[in-house]
């Protein structure tokens, strides 16, 4: 069966830098960074090869390009959670963990494409800017989220917990993502409020009310 191939269309230059990196995505996600050749990319975008230069001077710089949207866009449904609860900042910061483990996030696909790109960081050290900048903003959101908590800390402590918390996120999201059919559900959300929540000493499952996977009622 040939993979799925875009038809080629006129569009603007964002449209167009969109379709090249999903299409690097889907490649890597196939069959790792060296699937995800030009030829391969500009057949699955639905655009000629030489056009690939116009928007990427390079097959690596479209390669961190992907990357960086991949990880990026993980954080920035966190951060889209926030919006919409209320101001405590506990209800805040479970809000921002349920959204790293609840689809489009937690997706085996989002998991395959991540380990894709894994063995070349270490070999590329602008993939390993892009892996550490990704790494960083989420972070340090998280830690800007567990400071507003109400309570006593020692310097340096938040950051700490930001770590010990980013770890066991990380860690549910690839078991989750990929083992999604052995989990109950919403189980991987409330073992990751629980989970932090005793890092943290702060009882996240009491300020779920907001949550969707928590407010429905009964039927």
């Amino acid at each position: 069966m040939q993979p799925s191939r875009r038809l080629y269309r006129r569009d603007s230059e964002e449209n167009r830098r969109s379709a090249l990196i999903a299409a690097t995505q889907e490649l890597v996600a196939e069959g790792g960074p060296e699937a995800a050749t030009v030829r391969a990319i500009a057949e699955r975008a639905g655009v000629t090869p030489g056009l690939i230069r116009h928007y990427f001077q390079s097959k690596d710089e479209l390669n961190r390009a992907a990357y960086r949207s991949l990880m990026d866009g993980m954080t920035a449904k966190g951060s889209d959670a926030i919006e919409g609860v209320g101001a405590a900042p506990a209800e805040r910061l479970a809000a921002f963990i349920a959204a790293s483990l609840r689809p489009p996030v937690l997706d085996a696909g989002a998991v395959v494409l991540w380990a894709g790109y894994m063995h070349k960081v270490r070999s590329d050290p602008e993939l390993m800017a892009v892996h550490e900048a990704a790494y960083l903003a989420y972070r340090d959101t998280l830690q800007k989220l567990i400071e507003q908590l109400p309570r006593e800390t020692v310097p340096g402590q938040t950051r700490r917990e930001a770590i010990a918390c980013n770890a066991l996120i990380d860690g549910l999201w690839v078991e989750g993502s990929l083992l999604s059919g052995t989990f109950a559900p919403n189980e991987v959300i409330s073992i990751g409020l629980q989970s932090a929540g005793a890092i943290l000493g702060v009882d996240l499952m009491a300020h779920t009310s907001r949550l969707p996977e928590f407010n429905r009622t009964p039927t």
